[in-house]
Order: C-alpha cells, then sequence, then structure tokens
C-alpha cells in the first residue's frame, strides 16, 4: 500500500491568462485535479489521499468528500510536500503526483507503483522514450533529455520512502525545480557529468549511480510504456490537445 499526495499550486496556464487556478480548470465538464483524484481512487494500492495546495483556491467544498484532507500551504514544493507528510505519518511508502496530468489512467499509475516496488529503491522516477509518447501523443509537447538509450522525457509521479524527504533536503528542492531543465540538472551532478550529458555519453546507469554518489539516495528510473504518465498540461497548447484526447477516449 503507498499514501498519495497531490500537489495543487495557484499557477495558472501558460496563454490563458484568465484561467486561474489550472488545478480547478474544466476540461470536459471535470476540474483537472479531479482526473488526476479519480484515477488514484481507482486503485486499491493507494491507502490515503491528500491535497496541498493554496488557501485561496477553494479545494475545501469541492473535493472534501474525495480525498482524505486537504492541506492549505504557500511553501515551496518540498514544504508543501513535509506537510503533506505530517498528517500522513511516514510509514507507508508515498507516491507524488502533479494536479496538472490529466490524460493520466490508472494502469499507468498501477505499472508504475508495481514497477518502483521491485526496483526496492528509495526514489523511483517515470521516463517515457520519446518514439511512444510521439506515437500516441503527437500533439503533446514534452522537454526530452538525450541519454544513451534514446531521448526520453520525464513522468509528473514520483514514488519514494517518505524518510528520504528529510535528506538532502535543498538538492531535492533544487532537482524538482530543474525538473524541465535538463542542463540545470545535470549540472547539479557536476560540471564533468554535465559535459557528458551535453555530449550524449550518459546512460541510465551512470544517472542512477552518480545520483547515489552525492546523495546517499538509491534513485531508479522506472521507463513506463504509458506516457500518459508524463502528459502534463502547462500551456495553452498542451490544454487543448488534452481536450481532444479525453474527448476522444470518452467516445
Amino acid at each position: 500500500m503507498v499514501n498519495a499526495i497531490i500537489l495543487a499550486g495557484g499557477q495558472g496556464i501558460k496563454g490563458l491568462e484568465e484561467s486561474g487556478s489550472k488545478a480547478l480548470y474544466r476540461i470536459n465538464g471535470k476540474m483537472m485535479i479531479e482526473y488526476v483524484i479519480d484515477t488514484l481512487r481507482e486503485l486499491d494500492d493507494v491507502e490515503k489521499i491528500v491535497i496541498v495546495g493554496l488557501p485561496n483556491i477553494g479545494f475545501g467544498e469541492v473535493f472534501k468528500e474525495k480525498v482524505d484532507k486537504i492541506i492549505y500551504s504557500s511553501g515551496t514544493i518540498m514544504e508543501n510536500i513535509l506537510a503533506g507528510l505530517e498528517y500522513l505519518g511516514y510509514k507507508e511508502n508515498l507516491i507524488i503526483c502533479t494536479c496538472d496530468i490529466p490524460l493520466i489512467t490508472k494502469e499507468a499509475v498501477y505499472d508504475f507503483i508495481k514497477r518502483a516496488e521491485l526496483a526496492q529503491a528509495d526514489l523511483c522516477y517515470p521516463i517515457v522514450k520519446k518514439e511512444l509518447n510521439d506515437e500516441k501523443y503527437p500533439e503533446m509537447e514534452r522537454t526530452y533529455v538525450k541519454l544513451r538509450e534514446g531521448k526520453y522525457t520525464g513522468g509528473n509521479v514520483f514514488y519514494l520512502k517518505p524518510e528520504i524527504i528529510l535528506k538532502n533536503y535543498d538538492f531535492g528542492q533544487k532537482l524538482i525545480s530543474y525538473r524541465k531543465k535538463p542542463v540545470k540538472m545535470a549540472r547539479l551532478l557536476g560540471i564533468g557529468f554535465m559535459l557528458k550529458f551535453l555530449a550524449g555519453r550518459i546512460t541510465i546507469e551512470m544517472v542512477e549511480k552518480k545520483f547515489f554518489q552525492i546523495t546517499g539516495i538509491n534513485g531508479k528510473a522506472i521507463i513506463s510504456s504509458y506516457p500518459e504518465i508524463g502528459q502534463d498540461v502547462d500551456k495553452s497548447g498542451d490544454l487543448y490537445a488534452a481536450v481532444s484526447y479525453l474527448s476522444s477516449r470518452s467516445k
């Protein structure tokens, strides 16, 4: 069993200034964050679900019957995760999701959880091959990292042992902040590593080993065959594509 934290900041959708918080933006009559909540609720492996978001967004009345706890926090991402853990505790492993992945499916999350459990790592992060993403969601723009094994994009769900949040706290904050900036992320692992990264000479295993050397955390990349796990809605173009895909799925 795992617990889940859904991070729901107050950011909007780029190109749609009037959108307000994208967590509450309606897609085909359903709020974006609802797609994430409903998917997690379908999974027997997920025990408790917590939303962490800004006080002025107004989750209370809308979702109080759908999740176990709504926590209001205006801190950094790491501070918000800790706020969620104050309620959930540190006994059960944790998945952390963003609120802006309306294409997510129970199959994608279930597959990731099971693969992460088999990996027996401290931290697991899903990655998806560019070819698979382009085949299924060609209209969704993603950021890719070039590795020896190919080009990959990262997911929007993390699996971890809660106690590692307290290790290398500042490093973790930077890692999350740079998750869509591959060069800056590589720079965190050292200048020599970054140069090899730019030359396309880095393998997945090399990243995992370097990460362990710096943090003492056993991190594993989980190659997912479900590109839905990486389809976040940041820009208006992402939104229009998501609306189209969800409409087709409902039919």
